[in-house]
């Protein structure tokens, strides 16, 4: 695993560097929240019902697929990515939930940057792409994306 040389609000894209490997964040999820998100984004009764969901194909209370990606975008910006150099994002791919995420999981975020490299037609940025991993309290995979960020490269004489 790797450490981060510098905080949050004074990380630039040379700071993330191919290969590297960060962990961090620790989230756990209550049936309350799971209820929560589901009633607004994703009412489907396996998400909001607590009794259907026993009945359902996961025998019970599950968070929305679109929950979980929130939990991970939280971790994401909290501890990953830089306040001051961040220029948005074209998208995600690969997006998956292999593993259904339940009441009192506990979750923590793996974070391996892929690849690294000053962008060609827009000087003073980078592009980071990273592979992101979400595991429960079994250290099972629940949630894996590879996202891609611009960010700008550290300002000379910093």
């Amino acid at each position: 695993m790797t450490e981060f040389t510098a905080p949050i609000d004074d990380r630039w894209f040379e700071d993330y560097p191919e290969g590297s490997v960060y962990e961090f964040g620790d989230t756990t999820v209550s049936e309350a929240e799971i209820i929560e998100f589901a009633g607004k984004y994703d009412p489907q009764s396996f998400h909001v019902d607590p009794v259907a969901a026993k009945e359902g194909p996961f025998g019970g209370l599950i968070a929305s697929g679109w929950h979980t990606s929130s939990l991970m975008m939280r971790m994401f910006a909290d501890h990953y990515l830089s306040s001051v150099a961040s220029l948005g994002s074209p998208g995600v791919d690969e997006l998956r939930w292999p593993r259904p995420v339940r009441p009192g999981d506990r979750l923590r975020m793996r974070a391996t940057v892929t690849e690294a490299r000053l962008s060609k037609s827009k000087p003073g940025r980078g592009l980071v792409r990273t592979r992101m991993e979400l595991f429960n309290g079994d250290d099972e995979l629940v949630f894996s994306a590879s996202a891609v960020n611009f960010l700008s490269v550290r300002p000379a004489g910093s």
